[in-house]
């Protein structure tokens, strides 16, 4: 079988276990390995290498991607999808793995009902998607996350100061409330719940009068806060260069509304891409590896149109339609055990 694989979207740590695992299982199934580089850029364009068993012995510790990533969309370039066709049915694919996210499972499902044999690993670090319980990357997000609030922890306490942390998380709050409880956090706010205002200040209130003079908040980049007025404090949504959404910035418009009610030393600290970066954890380059592994396996089961998910410990795979364009939230119950462990 010839195998081409492709990580597409944004990058995150554990995508190189992925890239390694689909080689090292291929090639012990006697398969022959391509990397479309850049994402779907690279199918678009015809850019491919061949992989080795030797050329990625070295790249499980590895953040990023060799294959390199994109955000393009070949169907919003002109004629995408037919030069997508073109240059698999010319190189003579049987079937194309692809590493990713929202967008990369959206433009997957159209090329599978188009006719090419795809198969999906999820990777993103905000978990959001829909059908398995943890995909690429998260782990390793979480856990430097994590690290932040432990130093900010430090600073907080010793300058009695109230510390928010800007974290990922799009359209759904995992790493918040995940690092929120790893951290220690005295709030955590997420997309999923819309946060009072007045309850916010309450908590910092609280902590002051028991003698606690400092405060950990930790914010979802698309978390809501409701205003006393009822007005919806939230971060002005942009577009980038690609359509998608872009956001950013709600720390720093949350810090100005504690200021005009408390008397209050509010920092900042926006974590951004250095979620993304560095060396995965343990955990992602075991799940990376296992899925990298079962995809390859399913495409000698013919297998074609799925997606491998992690279920409790089992790794099992689900049809791609059901998964596309759908977002797994955090959980009511989940946020509200969150909330047990604040303040």
């Amino acid at each position: 079988m010839k195998i081409a694989v492709l990580t597409g979207g944004g990058d995150c740590s554990g995508l190189n276990a992925a890239i390694r695992a689909v080689v090292r299982r291929a090639v012990s199934l006697r398969d022959d390995v391509y990397g479309i580089r850049h994402g779907w850029k690279g199918l678009l364009e015809n850019d491919v290498i061949r992989l080795t068993v030797d050329g990625t012995s070295n790249i499980l510790p590895l953040g990023g991607t060799i294959l390199g990533s994109s955000r393009v969309n070949p169907f919003k370039v002109k004629n995408g999808l037919k030069r997508c066709l073109k240059n698999f049915k010319q190189r003579r694919f049987d079937a194309l793995v692809f590493i990713g996210g929202e967008g990369t499972l959206n433009v997957a499902a159209a090329l599978s009902k188009a006719g090419i044999p795809v198969f999906g690993i999820p990777k993103t670090i905000d978990n959001d998607a829909q059908g398995t319980d943890y995909t690429i990357g998260f782990d390793t997000a979480v856990q430097i996350a994590t690290n932040a609030i432990d130093r900010l922890h430090t600073t907080a306490e010793s300058h009695q100061r109230v510390m928010i942390i800007e974290v990922m998380g799009r359209h759904a709050g995992w790493i918040a409330a995940y690092a929120g409880i790893a951290g220690g956090a005295d709030a955590v706010l997420i997309p999923e719940k819309v946060f009072p205002m007045k309850t916010l200040c309450s908590i910092i209130g609280k902590r002051a009068r028991r003698g606690c003079n400092f405060s950990i908040v930790v914010v979802a980049e698309d978390a809501q806060i409701k205003l006393e007025n009822g007005q919806i404090l939230r971060t002005p949504l942009s577009r980038d260069e690609y359509g998608d959404v872009k956001l950013g910035g709600i720390g720093e418009l949350l810090a100005s509304e504690i200021r005009k009610r408390m008397d209050s030393e509010v920092r900042v600290t926006v974590l951004g891409h250095i979620q993304r970066g560095g060396t995965p954890t343990a955990f992602d380059r075991v799940l990376a590896t296992r899925l990298g592994a079962h995809a390859v396996e399913s495409l000698h089961r013919r297998e074609f149109g799925r997606m491998a998910v992690i279920r409790g410990d089992k790794i099992t795979s689900l049809p791609i339609k059901k998964m596309a364009g759908r977002v797994k939230k955090v959980d009511p119950a989940f946020y509200e055990t969150v909330r047990l462990f604040l303040e």
